[in-house]
This record gives C-alpha cells, structure tokens and sequence, in this order.
C-alpha cells in the first residue's frame, strides 16, 4: 500500500511560532514589549468559536487584569478579519489578555492582524495554549495530540518548534492513555504528571489512583508499586530475583527517550551478557527505527 504523504501547511509550524513565541528577555531581564501593528477598539474584537480552551478562572484573569493595569499588555494580541470588507476582528491568541483587558477597563488594545486561514487560526490557538497557558498534564497532551492528528505534526517538530524534548512530548502523550477517572484527577490536580507517568504502566491505574489519593503516596511509592500485580490490601509478593535493578530501569528509560521507541534491556547478572529489545508497532516505525541505526 503506497504510504500516504504527509501533510504540510504553506507556512509550517516553526513559521506560525514566529507570532506565537514569548518575547525575549531584555539584558536587565525584563521582557521587551514587541511592537504591535496597531492599537484595535476592544469592541471591534469577537472570541474565536473554535478556542481549543473554554475554561478562563476568576482569579486567573483578576491577576492579568491587575497586571495589565499597572504595566500595560506586553504581548499583543493575534487577531484576524472576519472578512476582507468586516472592521470586525476575530481573536486567533490571546483571549485572555482580551478578557482581562476588557476587566481593567482599556479601550483599545495592540494586536498583530494576520491573514491566516480556519485551519491556521485553529492550529494557532493550539500552540498558544501550549506555549502560555497554565494547562495541566492532560490539556497539555490533548494539544500535541490535536497538532498530531489534526496537522501531521511529528514528535520531532513540535518538540524543535515548541522548545521541548522529544521525551517530554513522548511521556505527556503516554498520559492520554490512561482510563478517563484517572485523567479527571490529574485535571483536579489530585495526582500530578510524576504519579501518572508512572500509573501508565500499572495493571490497575484506576484502583491504585485511588490508593495514591487516599494515602497520599509519593511518586517513588506509585513506581514501586505500579511493578506488582497486587496494589489492594493483599499480602505484598517478595522481590523476585529476576526484578530489574534501579540502574537498567533508568538506562531503559534514557535509551526509549533517545530512540522514541520503547527498549527493553535483558541484562544476565554476575555473566556480563544480555539483550537490549526494540518494539515498534508499524512497518513505518521499523523503517524510522532502521533510519536511525544506520544513522
């Protein structure tokens, strides 16, 4: 079957970041405000119906407005006309600076005007809720999720677009993985990306979830317990001598990073041999890994 070409915007992601990065630092170390194109009525500017991200909190938006208040919006806002012949713009980032603005009473607001398609305004609400917002674990994976499925955006490019690691993208996504009641407490802030990364690979995430909550465990205690088949009120199983120490546990774990696949080390102790396993789910996969080796 012929492989499917993958999809690219005109402008590219790395080119849609350029008007989504934060600014950079001055040498004092106070961000420099970037010049906007002009200065938009508030009034002239409409929400995008498709915000990836429907949730803006009281308090959030009381400390922007405070800000904004005493030291202005440093960051324009990304608009784009709803129509060539509209005065009317629509927000492609930054609705909550529009919000908060709105709060502390301005009248107009600086903004950098676009032309950018539905589906470029759409993929740049998703890398602004990335690069900005407060997301938790799990709205953090959803957005890379989204700019995977929905654009054709590898691992690779997000994680050079978006100053990430290749690993960091990789674990987040991992997340997405677990049952729906276990991602509900990490949006709650009730467990955090350490706990879940490792409740991943628990034969129960969902019950022993619970237990972490309840009994407040820590992220070593969830590890610990994620490698044994019972995680109730059983008796705990004693270690088995065929139990991986903490060192090839953790080389596993950097080699997956660096090869983005996961590796499994079979190391024979006090005989010096073993073997390193590399699973890939799909002949393309193969071919990628083969690509690196030979590399």
């Amino acid at each position: 079957m012929a492989k499917k070409p993958a999809r690219g915007l005109g402008r590219g992601l790395s080119a849609l970041m350029a008007d989504v990065a934060p600014e950079e630092p001055t040498v004092e170390g106070v961000p420099a405000a970037r010049k906007p194109d002009q200065l938009v009525p508030i009034e002239r500017i409409v929400p995008n119906p498709d915000q990836p991200r429907r949730t803006f909190t009281t308090a959030d938006l009381d400390d922007l407005a405070a800000s904004i208040k005493e030291k202005g919006i440093i960051q324009p806002l990304i608009l784009r006309k709803k129509a060539k012949t509209d005065t009317t713009f629509e927000i492609v980032a930054g609705e909550r600076r529009w919000r908060a603005a709105q709060m502390a009473q301005l009248h107009e607001v600086p903004a950098l005007v676009r032309d950018y398609t539905d589906t470029e305004a759409l993929e740049i609400a998703i890398i602004e809720n990335i690069q900005r917002a407060d997301l938790n674990a799990v709205e953090e994976a959803a957005g890379y999720r989204e700019l995977m499925d929905r654009f054709g955006h590898t691992q690779e490019k997000m994680a050079e677009a978006l100053g990430k690691s290749r690993s960091h993208i990789a674990n987040m996504l991992r997340l997405l993985n677990l049952p729906a009641d276990v991602q509900e407490l990490l949006r709650d802030g009730k467990l955090s990306a350490g706990h879940a990364r490792a409740l991943v690979t628990a034969e129960d995430p969902s019950g022993l979830a619970r237990t972490v909550v309840a009994k407040g465990l820590s992220v070593r205690d969830v590890e610990r317990l994620a490698k044994r088949p019972d995680t109730g009120d059983k008796p705990k199983r004693a270690p088995t001598p065929s139990r991986k120490d903490a060192d090839t546990v953790a080389l596993e774990g950097d080699l997956s990073a660096a090869m983005g696949f996961k590796v499994a080390i079979d190391h024979k102790p006090g005989r010096g041999t073993g073997a390193v396993t590399i699973r890939y789910e799909t002949l393309e996969e193969l071919d990628d890994i083969c690509r690196k080796l030979g590399a």
